[in-house]
């Protein structure tokens, strides 16, 4: 292209005067905030402490993955005891809590009862607390859940002696799960329940 008219001629930017060095950001020890605590816990409570020691004895543990794998846990056994699924209660509950579920079961099969049920799905997850055990490194974490669903029980006749077909009901739920970190195991067992 051509220019026409009159131009001002380019003036060569002025170099900007030397700006003053930032003091750099200093990381101290033990200063700095685990997001993936603070995500869930506040970091210096004795939960985020507990937290903070189960990472640092098994290095693959991080609490955003912990609770989702809990979510997907409480579904699965939620409907594996819905169902009277003693070989997948096995797998993620405790000697002792399965025996308590395990005696349920046994309970409603003897009467005839038979059930239906359908998971709709997990409304809240919550980490409510946490423990570590620094001599056998052995961790506890302790989830709040309110799961929906439908459930329905009926007898041997038939008849519906329990819930509704079409009736969602919210199930509350505060389970303890427990790991020995590191483990060949990557499953936590249920080792609590309460409402």
């Amino acid at each position: 292209g051509t220019r026409e008219g009159y131009e001002k001629p380019q003036e060569t930017a002025a170099p900007l005067p030397a700006r003053r060095r930032e003091r750099p950001f200093e990381v101290i020890e033990g200063g700095t905030i685990d997001l993936d605590i603070a995500d869930f816990a506040e970091p210096e409570s004795p939960t985020g402490q507990a937290l903070a020691a189960m990472k640092r004895v098994d290095r693959n543990f991080t609490v955003a993955d912990f609770s989702h794998g809990s979510r997907a846990a409480y579904e699965m056994i939620v409907m594996a005891y819905e169902n009277g699924d003693l070989a997948t209660l096995k797998q993620f509950l405790s000697p002792e809590v399965f025996d308590s579920f395990a005696a349920a079961i046994a309970e409603r099969n003897a009467r005839g009862y038979t059930v239906e049920a359908s998971f709709a799905g997990v409304r809240e997850v919550k980490l409510t607390d946490a423990h570590f055990e620094p001599t056998t490194n052995e961790g506890d974490i302790t989830m709040r859940f309110v799961g929906e669903l439908t459930s329905v029980v009926r007898n041997p006749e038939g008849r519906i002696v329990e819930g509704a077909p079409n009736e969602l009901k919210q199930q509350r739920d505060v389970w303890t799960f427990t790991r020995v970190p590191p483990s060949d195991n990557p499953n936590w067992l249920l080792t609590g329940t309460g409402g």
